[in-house]
């Protein structure tokens, strides 16, 4: 089996708690949504994405 790279499919602001997933249908990240609301934190927020966290892009050997 030979290694892999994998992207991640959501993410969350550090900063505002906005999430985002993956939409490979759009190619792009679009805004989550619970109970039917979006999620977007603070629209003025740069946003720090959790990039340094437990998701590892290398799957295999």
């Amino acid at each position: 089996m030979s290694t892999q790279v994998r992207t991640p499919t959501a993410r969350v602001c550090e900063r505002c708690n906005r999430a985002e997933y993956w939409d490979d249908e759009l190619g792009s990240w679009q805004i989550d949504r619970e109970d039917g609301e979006k999620q977007v934190g603070n629209p003025h927020c740069l946003h720090e994405w959790d990039i340094n966290g437990t998701f590892n892009p290398v799957v295999g050997e």
